[in-house]
């Protein structure tokens, strides 16, 4: 038995080129079309318990590529996927059963429903910050909803990528299921092939490249993005539980989350009791960053030495650093900074920082706050602590964004009822749950024939006829 296990491991391993497997892909679309509910789960549960049973690579890899604790790999990779997949499991019967909709007055006569069809062969490119939730996280919508699928885990966490082939290749065949690694020439010559649906996760940059070269097959696509989130502290707020908050949201993978609060509006009159309570929880997470086994470190040298840019500039025109601020670029190690006084000319009020520095402004007015989040592009996600309804309402009706947690942080990511994705600038499309199912899958429009009257009206255009249409113009008007 052992023999055979092995033989079908290495088998998996022989992986043709890229032209090769998306060609046979192609192929497999058309019969996996055709598969049950249970055939879909059967599939999913092969991915969860190939998660499972390598939990121990990849926190390691986890460890090796960004020096990440085991219980946050735990937290933040492992628990969404899981939890995704047995979601999909227990729903995906009812997710795939036809919609039947009501007839409209131009339908009378007519019965119709709408079919979620697997939209065909799929390209998955995952991003560095959470190599392995958001690969296999979108994986599992795209088997829920019967797809095929290509995967490009990122080159830059390298350790992870590895293990992420390794487990695609084990676990599935690459006539339906396929990862390549590589450097972003991998993903041009993935991106140069007539996917039938796009899913990227990654800046916003790059994401517009990815559209484009999707345009010219006509792919649907998913982008999921980012952008600089806010957060409004409101004077009505639970000062300390919006510290810890935004400190855990914030400070976790060193601030280097797609949904991270980028910078806190803080209303004048809590500043300082704040911008203390921030400071203490920070102490309380982490302690002596440099020493703390729970603080994770800044990807590479060259994303370090673009945080350092950032602050230094901010530090130029003005702003002071009230907390944190120690640089180590042997360990590419930022401790948790908190940055006061800067202005909107500064770097890092304009880029994304992507980072454990997090700028702190105070506003005399809900109004200020909400008129600056309204001046840049739509965030991924917006954040209130207040206890004032009223507060909380009218800054959910006065802005846009992806995603939105009243006082909390990115607790919005791990609810399986809610579509996770941007708007605009900060992405396209949802993932997670049904949503996560719905944009793999195409909603087909089916009608059936009854008793239409539409042939009544057909050529030639009577007398009758043209009183008829005449009648029911002015029926609908």
């Amino acid at each position: 038995m052992s023999d055979i296990v092995e033989t079908r491991s290495q088998a998996r391993e022989a992986q043709p080129p890229i032209e090769h497997v998306f060609a046979a892909q192609r192929r497999s679309a058309i019969v996996l079309r055709t598969l049950s509910a249970a055939s879909r789960i059967a599939k999913l549960r092969k991915l969860e318990a190939a998660v499972l049973a390598n939990r121990g690579a990849i926190c390691q890899a986890l460890a090796a590529d960004l020096r990440r604790p085991e219980a946050e790999s735990d937290l933040f990779e492992i628990l969404p996927v899981i939890a995704g997949v047995r979601h999909a499991c227990r729903h995906l019967k009812s997710w795939m059963k036809p919609r039947y909709v009501l007839p409209t007055r131009t339908a009378i006569g007519t019965k119709a429903r709408i079919r979620f069809e697997p939209k065909g062969v799929s390209l998955i490119i995952a991003p560095w910050n959470y190599p392995v939730s958001l690969l296999l996280g979108p994986l599992a919508s795209a088997i829920a909803a019967g797809c095929p699928a290509i995967l490009k885990p990122s080159e830059i966490s390298a350790a992870c990528s590895k293990v992420m082939a390794r487990l695609i290749r084990e676990t599935f065949d690459w006539q339906e299921i396929a990862a390549f690694e590589g450097d972003a020439e991998v993903s041009k010559a993935l991106l140069e092939l007539p996917f039938d649906h796009v899913f990227f996760t990654g800046s916003p940059g790059v994401g517009k490249a990815v559209m484009a070269a999707a345009a010219k097959h006509l792919s649907s696509i998913t982008l999921e993005l980012g952008g600089k989130s806010p957060a409004i502290v409101d004077e009505s707020a639970d000062i300390a539980k919006a510290a810890a908050s935004i400190a855990w949201g914030k400070f976790s993978n060193c601030g280097q989350t797609c949904i991270a609060p980028d910078h806190a509006y803080v209303h004048e009159s809590r500043f300082a009791e704040f911008t203390d309570a921030m400071a203490g929880a920070i102490k309380r997470m982490y302690g002596d960053p440099a020493q703390s086994p729970d603080y994770c470190r800044i990807i590479n040298q060259r994303h370090f030495a673009r945080i350092c840019r950032l602050v230094d500039d901010a530090e130029a025109r003005g702003a002071r650093v009230l907390a944190g601020g120690r640089r180590d670029a042997a360990q590419n190690l930022i401790a948790p900074t908190l940055l006061t006084g800067a202005g909107a000319d500064a770097l890092i009020m304009q880029e994304e920082i992507f980072g454990p520095v997090l700028p702190v402004l105070a506003f005399r007015d809900l109004a200020e706050p909400i008129a600056a989040i309204n001046e840049r592009p739509k965030p991924l996600a917006l954040y209130i602590y207040a206890k004032d309804k009223a507060r909380v309402e009218r800054v959910l009706q006065e802005t846009s964004a992806g995603g939105s947690s009243v006082n909390a942080s990115m607790i919005h990511f791990v609810h399986e009822n809610l579509p996770f994705g941007g708007i605009g600038n900060s992405g396209l499309g949802n993932a997670h749950g049904f949503f996560g199912f719905r944009s793999f899958s195409h909603e087909r429009a089916v009608l059936e024939d009854k008793f239409s009257i539409i042939p009544m009206l057909f050529p030639p255009y009577t007398k009758r006829v043209k009183q008829l249409i005449k009648w029911i113009i002015r029926y609908f008007t």
